[in-house]
């Protein structure tokens, strides 16, 4: 009887339907034909905006889709759409053919959100953000996968430039879960795009966007986050309460961005997934299958992103966009959930036990207890070891006692250091003072003073060293102008004990020390 059984199953299985979904921002695809709504730049006959620079960046961007290979792809920053079925067309044309399209029409908008499928576009429509016309609206559009219905909704959300506050975010957030709330139970649907937040805004909100007392978009709208946590794999598996998962959570802390803005990594393109894409019916999401899509031709030589290139006033016809694509897997097969390895990490002491971790570790009770700029030190108790945020203290205040979830680590030149935090929750207030060290400690040589932070230092500097009581340790200062007379006295302050081939005091800022 088993024969006939395992005959049926197997047509199931090679039926299986997968689909490759993914959001790429363009970066102003415009025509040339003037209708009075296109940014300055994009004047045709001005800036060097011509025939010969729309058929460059059309070029260009069907040579990311076609590498791409994405059976959906929502994009932004479209003009209209002559110049969407012109890159239809082109894409037809270069052997990579997207059938189906539809685009948001909102008037005096110079840019808009679009969806290219290869799957039939069943339905459609525009949900409308009346706020400006700087504001774009969300377009919705259910595909046919196998007869299974899959709703995509493409967004491209205010920018954080030119007013751009979070209350106007959350203007765009409320319209789309509002649509949301209003689908049948059971809805399947991935929200992609643009957002222009980063994946825990909610902890890295920065004070002149944050007009919403600390209530953002992505987070608390779109309800990615659950009591100030952000929402994990194992919650959304069972999840009743309208959680959504945000898959750049399934990427390396240091890999998560899609763009860079002045220099500073980000990931603002986003997909984000309901309970229904796990729950073993319909279309499902294959696990572990985010990435983004990063083309060597996309990064220029000293690793920026390849963005359009508009200099000195004129388009010089060369680069691609200053987003990178990011996509994700779904198929008709059920979801199946990673087993996760089990390893005891609760203290900051077993972090210096262990290379990398291979899974989430949580760290209760952490007190900050020094912090500059997005870099802090953290310890569990007085006496305990300290380790170095590096890059992951957004959202943390000095003094501040916190549960944190920490998602990777790194050793950078014998220094330990926690480079990704996944969720915070906040404790309570503790006071640093009890946490600090005096010159004494310097003289045990102990390995576990590494990242711990020393107060009240007065000693005397001679060749790079600080000299207390006969003894020299080395001293290093962040900028050079910092540094004291040859065999003046100073008084540190504060100093983190940090390891650069060898120990060595790391003053971070003027204020931390003293100079007689």
């Amino acid at each position: 009887m088993l024969r006939p059984i395992l005959l049926l199953l197997i047509p199931l299985f090679l039926l299986s339907k997968e689909v490759k979904i993914a959001s790429y921002n363009v970066e102003n695809l415009f025509d040339d034909v003037k209708n009075g709504s296109e940014y300055d730049e994009y004047q045709p006959g001005k800036h060097n905006w011509t025939k010969r620079m729309v058929e460059i960046k059309l070029n260009h961007t069907a040579e990311v889709l076609c590498d791409l290979d994405a059976d959906i792809i929502g994009l932004q920053e479209i003009e209209n759409p002559a110049i969407l079925l012109r890159l239809q067309k082109r894409l037809k044309r270069v052997g990579c053919p997207y059938p189906y399209a539809s685009i948001t029409q909102k008037k005096r908008t110079a840019i808009h959100v679009a969806l290219l499928s290869k799957y039939p576009i069943t339905k459609k429509r525009e949900l409308q953000v009346n706020y400006s016309d700087r504001d774009r609206n969300i377009l919705e559009a259910t595909v046919d996968i196998d007869e299974y219905p899959l709703t995509l909704f493409v967004n491209h959300w205010k920018a954080k430039s030119r007013g751009g506050k979070e209350s106007r975010r959350i203007r765009s957030a409320k319209v789309l879960k509002k649509r949301i709330d209003t689908l049948p139970k059971g809805s399947e649907y991935v929200v992609i795009g643009d957002l222009n937040s980063h994946y825990d805004e909610h902890r890295v909100i920065r004070k002149n966007h944050n007009d919403t007392n600390g209530i953002t978009g992505i987070n608390h709208i779109l309800k990615t986050v659950e009591n100030e946590e952000l929402v994990s794999e194992t919650k959304i598996l069972s999840d009743k309460n309208g959680n959504h998962y945000n898959l750049w959570l399934e990427r390396p802390a240091s890999k998560r961005w899609s763009h860079k803005y002045y220099g500073n990594k980000g990931a603002v393109d986003h997909i984000i997934l309901p309970q229904t894409l796990f729950d073993k019916r319909g279309v499902d999401y294959i696990n572990n299958s985010f990435g983004v899509f990063k083309a060597s031709y996309l990064f220029q030589k000293k690793g920026w992103i390849n963005s359009w290139r508009y200099k000195s006033g004129k388009h010089k016809g060369k680069g691609y966009s200053d987003h990178l694509p990011v996509y994700a897997s779904f198929s008709t097969e059920p979801y199946k959930k990673e087993k996760q390895k089990n390893v005891a990490v609760k203290k900051i002491e077993d972090l210096y036990k262990i290379e990398k971790l291979d899974h989430l570790a949580r760290l209760e009770g952490c007190i900050v207890i020094f912090k500059r700029g997005n870099n802090a030190v953290i310890k569990q108790s007085p006496k305990g070891m300290a380790i170095y945020l590096y890059g992951a203290a957004r959202g943390l205040k000095e003094g501040g006692q916190y549960d944190l979830t920490v998602s990777e680590i790194k050793e950078y030149r014998g220094l330990k250091e926690i480079i990704g935090i996944d969720r915070v929750k906040k404790r309570g207030e503790a006071k640093p003072d009890d946490y600090y060290l005096k010159a004494g400690a310097l003289d045990s040589g102990d390995p576990a003073l590494q990242n711990q932070i020393f107060v009240n230092l007065t000693g005397i500097y001679r060749k790079e060293k600080l000299e207390i009581d006969g003894k020299q340790i080395p001293i290093f200062f962040k900028r050079k102008k910092w540094k004291p007379k040859e065999g003046s006295k100073i008084k540190i302050l504060y100093a983190h004990l940090g390891y650069y081939h060898k120990p060595q005091l790391v003053i971070y800022g003027r204020k931390d020390f003293e100079g007689y």
